[in-house]
């Protein structure tokens, strides 16, 4: 497909208002609902997705899926699983904006990471922009004057298992095709959270089961358009402008769920995304000057 930025941009900035405003309904079900159960039928949909996605390939569905890496995959789907139910579960003890604005730091904890995993050279620079970043966590948790919990620790952790597992999709990727690292935690995904989420299934109620419908619905629509997005721009491209999804969770948290911005999130969440820009813009730039 013909390469096409200013789409992509547009594409990009509809996606994050998607996963937004699918946090906003996955904070409302799983602050009624089993977290697990709630997780649970989000993959049951995503899976069905994945499965149409394959019997699409122009390769055929065998092709398409096989994999040399299954035991990376099953551990990504792992941390895949961990990731959506801990922030999930986050959104309930400490909300959307806070949440949000804590698990901001994943694309450095990335940048971090990629040394010990993937072997890559990391300069002082991009060591710099992860220790800002993680400076502005602090400064939004704000530990030792009063009004820091151990909730807060939650999206943290959610961001950490995310960065691992995005670290481990670049280590597949490196020596086969992309679609396997979509297909397969998608599935194992799907067979993990069906054992845990399954004993945990709790009768739903009236409008909530229109909403869970919905809440599927948007995830698989979400990720159809961040796929949409990367074949017709460069990653590079449009990665800034994913963070305009905590521009509209806050929205969906101040005017849904009541919830407020102080100032130490304000600032330690700009802290953040200047931080990962930064990053970002340095690693195109030598990316750029090697070819």
């Amino acid at each position: 497909m013909k390469s096409n930025p200013r789409r992509g941009i547009f594409l990009m900035i509809a996606a994050v208002a998607a996963f937004a405003a699918q946090d906003g309904f996955a904070r409302h079900l799983a602050e009624s609902y089993n977290t697990l159960m709630v997780i649970m039928v989000r993959y049951w949909f995503f899976v069905g997705f994945v499965l149409i996605l394959a019997m699409r390939r122009p390769e055929g569905l065998r092709a398409a899926v096989r994999s040399s890496h299954l035991g990376t995959h099953v551990i990504r789907s792992i941390l895949l699983v961990a990731e959506i139910c801990i922030i999930v579960y986050g959104y309930t003890q400490i909300g959307l904006i806070h949440s949000h604005a804590i698990f901001a730091v994943c694309p450095l904890l990335v940048v971090a990471l990629s040394g010990p995993i993937l072997g890559e050279r990391l300069s002082w620079q991009r060591w710099a922009a992860v220790a800002t970043g993680l400076i502005g966590v602090l400064i939004i948790l704000q530990p030792g004057v009063g009004v820091f919990s151990w909730a807060a620790l939650l999206p943290l952790a959610a961001a950490f298992s995310f960065a691992t597992y995005s670290v481990l999709t670049r280590l597949t990727t490196r020596v086969e095709a992309t679609f396997p690292a979509l297909f397969w935690p998608g599935v194992i995904g799907a067979v993990i959270i069906t054992a845990i989420g399954l004993p945990n299934w709790q009768p739903i109620k009236g409008a909530d089961l229109g909403f869970l419908l919905i809440y599927a619905c948007i995830s698989i629509f979400s990720h159809w358009l961040l796929l949409k997005c990367y074949e017709v721009a460069e990653a590079s491209s449009v990665q800034p402008f994913a963070y305009l999804q905590i521009v509209f969770v806050s929205i969906i948290g101040v005017s849904l769920y009541g919830e407020t911005v102080a100032p130490a999130m304000v600032a330690g969440t700009a802290l953040i995304v200047a931080a990962g820009i930064y990053a970002l813009w340095h690693t195109n730039r030598h990316t750029k000057a090697a070819l």
